[in-house]
């Protein structure tokens, strides 16, 4: 019942970007509207990505959940950084990396409870984070006095964003090399999609989330200042939420059919992606249309450092528990707050 639902409702992602172009609709309609179209593309991605882990294994079945999760952030930076709106991007970067590892991963324990996570796909990814934000620290600091988005600081920005995309290449090569070698098929009875067919949905449904993505955030702004929010909090929560809408859906939908291992690689590799690989990616290309400085507020990177602590501790053990999903939920409650507290620079 619940799939046949899933499979209709895909039918709005087309509809609100029709209307986007042909009718006039108030910022609160489009708003809604996007947000829920974005739950079944949310779930046919999160469904494709689970039958081609059938073929690939869950390292690479989270490493496609990730990059195809991860698409229509780089779409929706990118906007915004044609529109001027520097805070907004850099909010929702560094709220995609605290999103998936706190409340994506607590969702995905409290749906999953208990089993097993591989560790060293884990502590590599947390490993790739804190690098990152040791990194971002180079062109944030100097950043703290004066205008965060003048040329020198962006400048800056170029051979640290170089030095991230080296790690994440060297990384993902040596990651999914791994994985592939671990990877057994399962003799168990399943009847999966083929793996051309599942990198087809996935392409197809990337492409949909990006539109009705970008629908939803140019209606944000507007929907945001109505309930008198700084720019920082849309961005840091309530973008970086919507961005991430496919790895969210995804990665709790396999959890809760006690696929753990799958749930974890896609909210760890997601939030690793976005550290070591969207950040740089978008501060590279801003360059085509308007240099985008890497400067960072200490609220970011305080909150981007204190999650992979707390993510490392709760899961050095190798395992999950919903007392752990719980544990990154509260967590994640207490960034949000401090993202409120902090409102604009």
């Amino acid at each position: 019942m619940l799939r046949r639902l899933l499979f209709s409702t895909l039918a709005l992602a087309p509809i609100v970007i029709v209307l986007r172009y042909v009718a006039e609709l108030g910022a609160t309609t489009e708003f809604v509207l996007a947000a829920l179209a974005l739950i079944p593309l949310a779930w046919i991605i999160g469904e494709a990505t689970e039958h081609a882990a059938e073929h690939t294994g869950p390292g690479i079945g989270g490493f496609l959940n990730a990059t195809f999760g991860n698409a229509p952030e780089l779409i929706i930076a990118l906007l915004a950084v044609h529109e001027g709106l520097t805070e907004v991007v850099r909010g929702s970067l560094t709220g995609s990396v605290v999103g998936n590892l706190l409340l994506v991963l607590g969702f995905s324990l409290l749906a999953g409870g208990r089993g097993e996570i591989d560790r060293w796909s884990t502590f590599m990814s947390l490993g790739a984070i804190a690098i990152a934000v040791t990194l971002l620290l180079v062109p944030s600091v100097p950043s703290w006095e004066g205008d965060p988005d003048r040329h020198a600081i962006a400048v800056i920005s170029v051979p640290v964003s170089l030095a991230l995309l080296v790690l994440y290449v060297g990384a993902t090569w040596y990651s999914l090399r791994r994985h592939r070698l671990m990877h057994v098929s399962s003799d168990e009875e399943i009847e999966a999609w083929s793996l051309r067919l599942s990198l087809g949905v996935l392409t197809a449904a990337t492409v949909a989330t990006a539109f009705v993505a970008e629908v939803l955030v140019g209606s944000l702004e507007i929907f945001a200042d109505k309930l008198g929010l700084s720019e920082f909090f849309v961005a840091a929560v309530i973008v970086a939420i919507v961005g991430n809408a496919a790895e969210h859906g995804g990665a709790v939908l396999v959890a809760f059919r006690g696929k753990i291992t799958l749930a974890a690689e896609i909210a760890l590799s997601s939030s690793a992606q976005v550290a070591v690989f969207l950040i740089p990616a978008v501060a590279l290309l801003s360059w085509l249309i308007e240099p985008l400085a890497l400067a960072f507020r200490p609220v970011e990177l305080g909150a981007l450092a204190a999650s992979t602590a707390l993510v490392g501790i709760t899961l050095t053990d190798g395992r999950s528990s919903r007392l752990k999903g719980l544990l990154l939920l509260a967590a994640y409650v207490i960034v949000a707050t401090a993202f409120y507290a902090a409102g604009d620079r």
